[in-house]
């Protein structure tokens, strides 16, 4: 190397220190450079995939992590260990959770199993009623609310209407399209090839009705058919061309007509796939034998589908028909009709909605589900809802610079968080999407679009959520334990699942009540303290020492991992590197076991700060906690810490300071 100094050649000393003095500067660089101090400040890009390791450029790198398990993302970056989940009762059987919200301040849960619903209000069972679907059917069922009425569809079934009247009395019956003079204004269509005639025996009384071609079931009995503008009853099945009916309106003549349609609902058709309330009006989405058609009532009047002359207020029906297959798989009323197909995504407008005005529009070609109904739900003026491949979750957000919907995969870069959803529903007070998967872990999606908070983190317990739902600002699942069935509702106050907290005036050794954790081993914190573990038995457990309060349920363990520091990658790869310090600053935690490269241990904290008593009488800090380690490590790809803990205690992590040092 060439050295250049301002020193006269002849004079070799001068030079020489001056040439030292240059590779001692070089050298201090060359430290300087190789000592990084990182600091991660926010978890808001959730738990990344592997994948992302070789992206540091991307902006999810700084703000995600590798692992995020069972913890939840507050909106403002910070990691805190995910609430528990209380008991609630034990359920019939497997099947699905419904919110039932008929004002402000009365709302319930519906759990839907095997031919029954039970109604809990406050987390306590109000009534059981008999309902029509066997467990197996309860995947496809759809539905909608007004008011105190909520309306199911169901592919297979009779749609039904589920009415919450005074007294707290609940009625579960059919639809009742609207009557005059016993004609029923409900959709009509004719399956059949146009050109195939109907010809009547008679004009009035019971009459034969003969058919071209083959048209007819036994199914077809007690439906209603309009011919030449005429209803008419079916009384009796005889042959697939051949069917006896009551006639409502006299005929004219016994002329044969094309001129005639079949109820569109019906056990020989099918019944209604979706529905919702648009603009004053019931929409019908699909059925079984017409995936691809929609029917508007009349505006203001929910249950008359009369088309009349196509004024303004009559009803609205059309097939969507398009280029592909466009099965209905769900229709949300929000900004427009939003309507979700096999296939696509489409728009229908009007402003208003009338027969002359209305447009559908596709947007999208994402397409969802079609083995089960997932409800799409809203998140901040966004609809969000699974695709078809069961491998993503799309935002459906109207743009008003393009006057179109776009669809976004919310989870590209955390795809398997979300490995086969099942169900979903969103959490307004805590901002949570939660996720339930087809292996029964659930994911929960912290989303804050204002702040670009996009984070998804991954949920287990001692057993498999089946669904979920959210009813005002609870939270429930139902949950399968060991062959058993639990309604269970997540809960701040609480560290543990399936758990149960009490409190009584005289400190006492025995708890019991404990029945649905009969031979689990149990977590137990007493006064706000850890206890030893237990042992159900005969629904109860003995405590080493009485205690006045008490939490009793299954541990579950929370996980964070950062991915590696994205500085060492700018620096080179293939570098030994190791953490020389760490400084940890929690907010109202009581616990925290850690690893930094020899094994996990527990953090001592009360070396770190002035402990403080929560509410629950917990002793919890909040500050910074300062770890020093050892050891070098020749693989960038590993996290320099990671914090796993089961100890049912608060923990709040807000953000973590690194030094860091590099070597070839």
């Amino acid at each position: 190397m060439r050295m250049h100094c301002s020193f006269y050649k002849s004079k070799q000393r001068d030079a020489l220190l001056c040439m030292r003095r240059t590779i001692v500067r070089k050298i201090k660089e060359r430290i300087i450079m190789t000592r990084i101090r990182d600091i991660k400040t926010t978890f808001t890009a959730g738990e990344v995939s592997r994948e992302l390791l070789g992206r540091g450029d991307l902006r999810a790198y700084d703000n995600g992590a590798l692992a995020l398990r069972n913890v939840f993302i507050n909106p403002t970056g910070g990691a805190s260990r995910r609430f528990g989940l209380g008991y609630i009762d034990a359920a019939a059987g497997n099947g699905k959770l419904i919110a039932f919200e008929f004002n402000t301040q009365q709302t319930a849960l519906l759990v839907i199993t095997n031919g029954q619903i039970d109604v809990y209000s406050g987390g306590v069972k109000e009534t059981t009623i008999t309902s029509p679907w066997s467990e197996a059917q309860i995947t496809q069922l759809a539905w909608t609310q007004s008011a105190d009425t909520l309306l199911f569809t169901h592919p297979d079934t009779t749609p039904k209407k589920l009415v919450r009247s005074g007294g707290g009395v609940w009625t579960l019956s059919d639809w009742s399209f609207f009557t005059n003079n016993n004609i029923i204004n409900q959709p009509y269509f004719k399956f059949v090839d146009s050109d195939v005639t109907l010809t009547p025996s008679g004009t009035t009384g019971v009459i034969t009705l003969t058919a071209s071609n083959d048209v007819f079931t036994l199914q077809h009995e007690n439906t209603r058919i309009r011919f030449r503008g005429k209803e008419m009853e079916v009384t009796d099945y005889s042959s697939p061309t051949v069917i006896t009916v009551n006639i409502i309106e006299d005929l004219p003549d016994t002329s044969s007509s094309i001129d005639w349609f079949e109820q569109a609902f019906s056990a020989a058709r099918g019944y209604p796939v979706s529905v919702a309330f648009h603009q004053d009006r019931l929409v019908i989405g699909g059925s079984r034998d017409l995936p691809n058609r929609l029917w508007f009532s009349k505006s203001g009047d929910l249950f008359n589908f009369d088309l009349g002359s196509g004024l303004d207020d009559e009803a609205i029906e059309f097939s969507i028909l398009s280029d592909q297959v466009n099965a209905v798989r769900g229709i949300f009323s929000s900004r427009h009709l939003q309507v979700f197909t096999s296939g696509a995504e489409w728009m229908v407008s009007g402003d208003p909605l009338t027969p002359s005005s209305v447009q559908i529009r596709r947007q999208t070609r994402t397409g969802s589900r079609i083995d089960r109904y997932i409800p799409p739900v809203n998140v901040d003026g966004a609809t969000l809802y699974v695709a078809r491949n069961g491998q993503e979750i799309h935002e459906y957000l109207y743009t008003d610079l393009e006057a179109a919907y776009t669809s976004t995969d919310l989870a590209l870069l955390s795809r398997h968080v979300i490995e086969d959803p099942i169900d979903q529903d969103y959490d307004q007070k805590n901002r949570l999407l939660f996720v339930v998967r087809g292996d029964g872990k659930f994911a929960s999606l912290t989303a804050f679009r204002a702040e670009a908070v996009s984070a998804w983190t991954l949920h287990e317990t001692d057993g498999l959520v089946k669904s979920v739902s959210v009813v005002g600002d609870d939270v429930y699942m139902l949950i399968e334990r060991g062959g058993a069935y639990f309604i269970e509702q997540l809960d701040a106050s609480l560290y543990l699942d399936s758990a149960l907290s009490g409190q009584v005036g005289t400190p006492a050794s025995v708890w019991s009540g404990l029945d649905h954790l009969e031979g689990k081993i149990v977590s137990i914190v007493a006064e706000g303290a850890l206890s030893q573990d237990q042992l159900v038995q005969g629904g109860s457990v003995t405590l080493s020492e009485p205690a006045s309060s008490v939490q009793i349920g299954l541990a579950y363990t929370h996980i964070i991992e950062p991915l590696p520091p994205n500085e060492v990658g700018k620096v080179g790869a293939g570098r030994k590197l190791r953490l020389i310090e760490a400084i940890f600053r929690l907010k109202d935690t009581a616990s925290l076991r850690l690893d930094i490269g020899r094994g996990a241990k527990d953090i001592a904290l009360e070396q770190f700060g002035e402990t403080q008593i929560l509410d629950g009488g917990m002793s919890v800090i909040s500050g910074d906690v300062k770890v020093r380690a050892l050891g070098w490590q020749k693989d960038g790809t590993k996290p320099l810490w990671r914090i796993e803990q089961s100890a049912p205690l608060p923990f709040e992590l807000l953000s973590v300071s690194t030094e860091i040092k590099v070597n070839d």
